[in-house]
């Protein structure tokens, strides 16, 4: 009697034995992985699963002793002003395309920016940088949490970023609305009030005495010295050895938003 073939393929003309217990043969059918090889398939694929989501490429592989020898702390800053210089002089900032592939593989930004997630303070445009040449971190009031933290630490500690600028800016809202709350007890709803939680105390000590836009200007200056020390001053985080070793430096910025200008303060 004729043997029906499958697929395409004989079962029975396959070549070398499959390995015990990898395969089985119903009485009618095709041959069927066992229950114990879906097993042992499924224990892998979940492994080599969780380990991709704990150890991403991008974080388990950097080495800072893979990084090409970037600018010195000082070399950083002067590249950043002059950028600033070049956007008041309408210049502006290039992405070629051409750019993309270069940075596909690895980056390694001169400066780490911690600034206002406001949309008229592009840290990019306003220093006239490229791809790959700023590592932005950005939220309402450039408070730094631990999460904010470990985006800076990585940027110095893996990609070797030399330079953290806070950059505060002027007539900021999250700096107002913590001026509104320290000196009227504002109620501020839902996230808001622990948005501005952390600059709160800084702007009830900046403002006392002054009022209006003048309260808001001194806010705005001391919530940038505040988290300059609190960058400079952290225990056991990644920016103690190279601040120790003069490979890192922390400054303070503040951005007009009427002339484009960015000025250092701290």
């Amino acid at each position: 009697m004729a043997r029906t073939v499958r697929n395409g393929a004989d079962p029975a003309a396959s070549g070398p034995a499959t390995p015990a217990g990898h395969l089985r043969r119903r009485e009618k059918g095709p041959l069927m992985p066992s229950a114990d090889f879906n097993r042992r398939s499924l224990l892998t694929a979940t492994i080599a699963g969780a380990a991709a989501l704990c150890f991403p490429p991008a974080l388990a592989l950097a080495n800072p002793a893979e990084a090409p020898a970037g600018p010195s702390p000082a070399e950083a800053l002067a590249r950043l002003k002059a950028g600033n210089a070049r956007f008041l002089a309408g210049g502006a900032a290039l992405h070629p395309a051409s750019m993309v592939g270069g940075l596909a593989k690895a980056q390694h930004p001169y400066a780490v920016i911690v600034s206002c997630a406001d949309s008229r303070v592009a840290p990019e445009l306003l220093f006239s940088t490229g791809l790959g040449e700023l590592f932005v971190v950005r939220n309402a009031g450039h408070s730094v949490t631990p999460l904010e933290m470990g985006g800076i630490e990585y940027a110095v500690e893996h990609l070797g970023a030399p330079l953290i600028v806070v950059l505060g800016h002027e007539r900021c809202g999250a700096v107002n609305a913590a001026v509104e709350v320290a000196t009227k007890g504002t109620a501020l709803p839902a996230s808001l009030g622990a948005m501005v939680a952390p600059i709160v105390p800084t702007a009830r000590e900046a403002v006392h005495g002054i009022s209006g836009a003048e309260a808001t200007e001194a806010a705005v200056q001391a919530n940038v010295r505040r988290v300059v020390d609190q960058l400079r001053h952290a225990p056991g985080s990644l920016l103690e050895e190279p601040l120790e070793k003069g490979r890192l430096m922390i400054v303070g910025a503040r951005y007009d938003l009427d002339e484009g200008r960015v000025t250092f303060i701290a």
